[in-house]
């Protein structure tokens, strides 16, 4: 923020001791890596500047929460779609199960007695269009 990479050195540690803004001087630090800034308190604008960046990061806070709780609330919903569908997963295999050993016990007479049906239909409904038509 106070001193852009042309003016300073390597992570910001060879600043240069001059003013970058109105009210905001850098100056060298310790350590290559840091940057000591010192702001002057005859300028008014940074603290109008650092209410509206508070604003702004109280703003984002709440957005991240939102987020979060929404993120919650679709990990729950999607653990408990999951689970019921664990469970309907485990009914059609119970119930197929079922079905196998009832068409075992009684034979494939049902079977058989569908498809016979089903023909039927179908012939039925070939007569039809044949008469339709003409």
């Amino acid at each position: 923020m106070a001193a852009s990479s042309s003016r300073g050195g390597p992570f910001h540690g060879g600043a240069a001791p001059f003013r970058s803004r109105d009210g905001l001087s850098t100056r060298q630090a310790a350590s290559s890596d840091e940057i000591q800034l010192r702001i002057d308190p005859m300028s008014s604008d940074f603290d109008d500047e650092i209410t509206g960046l508070r604003s702004q990061v109280k703003q984002l806070r709440n957005v991240a929460q939102d987020i979060g709780t929404e993120a919650k609330f679709q990990k729950d919903f999607l653990d408990q779609l999951q689970m019921t569908l664990i469970k309907a997963q485990a009914s059609v295999k119970n119930n197929i199960r079922k079905l196998n050993k009832s068409i075992i016990k009684n034979g494939s007479n049902h079977i058989v007695h569908v498809v016979l049906f089903a023909l039927l239909c179908f012939f039925i409904l070939y007569l039809w269009t044949k008469v339709s038509r003409r």
